[in-house]
């Protein structure tokens, strides 16, 4: 490997090349939280905001521990709740931490700084200038996770949405443990959606048939879609990788509970189980103040007026079809069987 002479780090080993200029120009008017442009990364294009190129190197030189907890997935496949069940269980169901502190600062966002762009971020300072406080924690939420996680002396609990050929090294090498969640992309899709027109720092604004063009091309942060999870996939016998799919953890969470536990080298009995079933339950989750990103609201890097974060967290229902066209379910169960050809990998009923 080629190394930085002054700082002694790895280069990135991947090429980053800006989206073509007239695709460039219709995003960044439908995608308004970023500024300057989008990027593709490696060989499987890999789609970020502007400020990935800058920062890439610095993701990939973090150092992870051993004793590092890594949640990894696709956008918006059921991570906050893996997440949640996660540090649950690795905390010896510490309820009352769990409701004093937000997940975000629990299990903060590795990758985040990428979609706080300058402009959007001075932005929310400014509507933000009356607190402080408020103020702090948009500073907060845009400092890059390669700035913070150093200094945290006790264990750290990670969240990202890189893809496993974009992790620092260190994590394998480290064999740190990841839990890697995929989810059936007609609810992901869905999902997806709303979660961009929630967030300023994505800002989209133009309709569901146009956003389903962009994800069909793989034109959306974290994609492409299929080579995300085919490498979450890849890696599903590595001892420090636990891969679970979102669909069997809904219809069966107490096994998931179990199955985490064991892969934390955790032993609960059964009322144990019993009361996180629950605690971990859709309705009640989406009712956790401490999960849902009220504080994302309360700075207003989340817009008031969409759908919340935490939305039905429903599997293979009806839910998704409301926003699909004919045309588009069409297309999407083509765009599945095509890709499903190069995989052994199937979704839960």
């Amino acid at each position: 490997m080629a190394f930085n002479n002054n700082k002694g780090e790895v280069e990135f080993p991947y090429d980053i090349t800006d989206v073509d200029p007239e695709i460039n120009q219709e995003l960044l008017t439908d995608f308004t939280g970023e500024k300057t442009g989008f990027v593709q990364v490696g060989p499987k294009k890999y789609f970020f905001p502007s400020k990935f190129r800058s920062a890439s190197s610095h993701f990939y030189n973090f150092q992870s521990r051993p004793s590092d907890l890594w949640v990894a997935s696709f956008p918006r496949s059921g991570t906050t709740w893996t997440q949640e069940l996660v540090w649950m269980i690795a905390n010896d169901l510490d309820y009352g931490k769990a409701k004093a502190e937000p997940l975000t600062k629990r299990f903060p966002f590795f990758e985040f700084c990428v979609f706080m762009h300058d402009k959007t971020k001075e932005q929310l300072l400014l509507e933000n200038k009356h607190s402080e406080e408020k103020q702090h924690f948009v500073e907060l939420v845009s400092t890059p996770g390669y700035e913070f996680l150093p200094n945290i002396t006790e264990r750290r609990f990670i969240k990202t949405h890189l893809p496993f050929s974009l992790l620092p090294p260190s994590v394998m090498e480290n064999k740190s443990k990841i839990v890697y969640v995929a989810r059936n992309p007609k609810d992901v899709l869905v999902s997806y959606y709303y979660l961009n027109k929630l967030y300023r720092t994505q800002g989209y604004v133009n309709t569901f048939e146009k956003y389903w063009d962009y994800f069909e091309k793989s034109l959306n942060p974290w994609m492409p879609y299929w080579s995300h999870l085919k490498e979450g996939w890849e890696h599903r016998h590595n001892p420090n990788v636990l891969f679970m799919f979102y669909e069997d953890m809904n219809k069966d969470l107490p096994g998931t509970i179990k199955k985490v536990a064991s892969f934390l080298n955790k032993t609960l009995n059964n009322d144990e189980i019993t009361k996180l079933t629950a605690y971990l339950s859709i309705d009640n989750f989406k009712h956790n103040t401490s999960v849902n990103q009220i504080e994302m609201k309360d700075v207003r890097i989340c817009n008031p007026n969409e759908e919340a974060f935490v939305r039905k967290g429903k599997t293979n229902s009806l839910g998704w079809q409301k926003e699909y066209t004919p045309d588009i379910i069409q297309r999407m169960e083509k765009w599945i069987e095509v890709n499903l050809k190069e995989t052994d990998m199937r979704f839960p009923e």
